[in-house]
Parts: C-alpha cells; structure tokens; sequence
C-alpha cells in the first residue's frame, strides 16, 4: 500500500513522481511501460531520428475524419520509455498560443489564462540565452539555442523576410508570428528530458518508486472511487493499492 501512484512515466509523469516525492511524508511510485532512458541516442540531439523510429516508440491506428486524403491506415505515434514524448521528440521548445490559454479561461478554466500559466513556464525554465518576463534561468528545465545553423536554413529566413515575414528572435515571447530559429530542450550539448530534468534528481528518495517495463492493464474502482491498479511486471500480474490517489 503506498499514498500515489503514477501511471505512465511519460513527460508529464515523470514530473509529477517528482513534485510529490517532494513531500518526505508521502509514498510515490511510478509505474512505467516502456524501459528506462538509458539509450544513448535518447540524450543525444541528433539521436531522434534513430529514437523516434524504433522500439522505444509505438504507434496506435486511428480513425481518420470524413474527407481525410492522407495515407492510407495512419497511426499516432507515442513515446514507450521513461521520460516520454520528451526522451524521443526533436526537442522543440515551444509554448501553446497565449490566444489558446486565454479562450480555455474565457471558457470557465479559471486559472489558466496566459497571464495565469507565464509564471509557471518561468519556474520550470533553465534558459541559456533569455532572462526576462518571458523566461526563467534557475529552473530544472535546461533550454538553449541550437549549436549548429545549416546555411540554408540561414538563407531560408532571409527569404521569408523579403517575402514580408518580421523576423521573430524568441517565439515564446508571447508572441508567436513570424520565422526565426526555435530554442530546443538540451543542455550542455544533452537532451534536457523531464526524466532527466525532473525524475533523475528525485530518484534518490526513499519515498519514491520508479517501475519500469511495468504494463498497467487496468484501474481498480471501489464504490465510485480508484484505489489502485493492476499491471504486468515481468509476466506476472500484481495489484498495488493507494492510500489517496
């Protein structure tokens, strides 16, 4: 029996195994599907392109809208390793359409207007290059420009200018239109993961569990309300049960 329990190592678990953990009273254990970020390529930036075509990336089928022309039978693809969507992806670093934010508060989501969520960005944020309203330099988060331009892209941008596109130096600056260079998530030259960033410096509390090539095969339900799960470790099926949630 423990207090939390964490389905799904993804970026978004991995960040919550750790803010819980951070309560020395509390018992946390992370359950994941996929295997551990132990790959190299994993922490390597130009290793996506291996890590997002192999084993450590599934792809679910889904069902096209009506008057879709794209390829026949498409899938989702989703991250199956610790860390995620962020152990594998191309390291983008770019934050959703203040607009988006705004309409999700105009729409009765209290609390997540743009001006609401800016600071939270700011706390997770580790930037190499900005420090101001917009960024955060002290986070766990690592963000830095790209070390390398190809020529062409170099002359790519000019051309969008003299087409008529301003040229935009931070697309998370709250404003998003225009061309430029995105920042990536990395680090001193490595993939800055959430499970790097967020899980790895956790994982030495004794109050937190991390279990990978763990499947979860379904929520237990007792009277409305869950209290555990049941998964797949090894071969065999176990049932592990939480206090809170």
């Amino acid at each position: 029996m423990v207090q939390y329990i964490v389905v799904g190592g993804g970026s978004a678990g991995c960040v919550i195994a750790s803010r819980l953990s951070e309560d020395k009273q509390a018992s946390v254990v992370l359950l994941e599907e996929g295997p551990r970020d132990t790959h190299p390529f994993i922490h390597l930036p130009v290793g996506f392109y291996k890590t997002s075509q192999g084993n450590l990336v599934e792809r679910y089928p889904w069902e096209p809208p009506a008057g879709y022309i794209g390829t026949p039978n498409p899938t989702m693809v989703q991250a199956r390793v610790l860390g995620g969507g962020s152990s594998v992806n191309a390291m983008v670093y770019l934050r959703g359409q203040p607009a988006d934010y705004d309409s999700w508060a105009e729409g009765g989501a209290r609390g997540w207007a743009y001006k609401d969520v800016l600071p939270f960005f700011r706390k997770c944020e580790s930037n190499d290059r900005f420090s101001n309203d917009a960024h955060g330099t002290d986070g766990p988060l690592g963000v830095c420009d790209q070390r390398f331009t190809h020529p062409l892209t170099k002359i790519w941008l000019q051309a969008c200018q003299q087409a008529g596109l301003a040229y935009n130096a931070d697309f998370n600056s709250g404003v998003q239109d225009g061309c430029g260079l995105y920042q990536i998530n990395a680090s001193n030259g490595l993939r800055s993961s959430t499970s790097v960033a967020y899980l790895k410096p956790a994982r030495r509390r004794p109050n937190l569990t991390v279990k990978t090539d763990c499947r979860v095969l379904r929520i237990l339900v007792e009277n409305g309300r869950a209290i555990g799960v049941e998964f797949l470790e090894k071969n065999r099926r176990q049932v592990l049960r939480a206090d809170c949630e």
